[in-house]
């Protein structure tokens, strides 16, 4: 069984890298954003799953919040929403061969965690896509949880929403973990289910909107999973 779910992980990450080359190679041949579009339904319908949407997307909305526990959802989120999206993402992933072209060439934004400059760059890079009408799109987690804990939501979504009094709408993303993991090299296909929830005005006079984000996040991930046992 393990051996049969390294196999499928080869096949689907196959597929993978066989959209985003095709959106290289068409990035500069198509209209912003339909080369990174397609290649996420190609990998969508390559790798056979499908996603069940609740809620409705705010169409004014200007940054999108997720939870994080897959490379694959990236592909959730471009497929469902015909919006351009602006990935915040940090800068060693940009650095990476392939892969890194991916997101330099849609001019997403990239963060160097360290650099004390980096939080100036990233206010002006958010600037800048605002302007375009672009979603600023963020895993405020900062990295992939591992378990349906979601962890601490890291600063960096509420500076750039409160200096910008951002339309903010959290979406919940649930177990996609479960259908493509490559820290232990696992695939299956699957139907992933994503919830909008409502969207809000961030305002700076609320210090504790991220951190009480988060707990209402959890809150309907937890009830999806007591409710729905098929998630489990």
């Amino acid at each position: 069984m393990k051996i049969f779910a390294h196999v499928s992980w080869l096949f689907a990450t196959l597929i993978i890298a066989t959209s985003l080359t095709f959106m290289i190679i068409t990035f500069h041949l198509l209209p912003r954003p339909y080369s990174r579009k397609i290649s996420a339904w190609l990998i969508r319908l390559g790798t056979f799953f499908s996603v069940e949407v609740q809620g409705k997307e705010d169409p004014k909305t200007q940054m999108f919040l997720i939870n994080h526990q897959s490379d694959i959802d990236i592909v959730v989120m471009e497929t469902i929403t015909s919006r351009d999206i602006t990935w915040v993402a940090k800068k060693e992933l940009f650095d990476m061969p392939f892969f890194g072209l991916a997101l330099k060439m849609p001019q997403d934004i990239a963060v160097e965690r360290e650099s004390k400059t980096s939080l100036i760059k990233l206010l002006k890079d958010a600037k800048r896509v605002i302007k375009t009408n672009r979603v600023i799109t963020m895993f405020p987690e900062g990295t992939r949880s591992t378990k349906d804990t979601m962890l601490p939501f890291k600063s960096g979504a509420k500076i750039i929403a409160d200096a910008n009094n951002l339309r903010v709408q959290p979406v919940v993303l649930i177990r996609t973990g479960k259908y493509y993991n490559t820290k232990e090299f696992y695939y299956k296909p699957g139907k992933i289910k994503a919830i909008f929830l409502e969207s809000f005005v961030a305002e700076k006079s609320d210090k504790n909107w991220l951190s009480d984000l988060r707990v209402k996040m959890q809150k309907v991930y937890d009830d999806e999973l007591a409710n729905n046992p098929s998630h489990r």
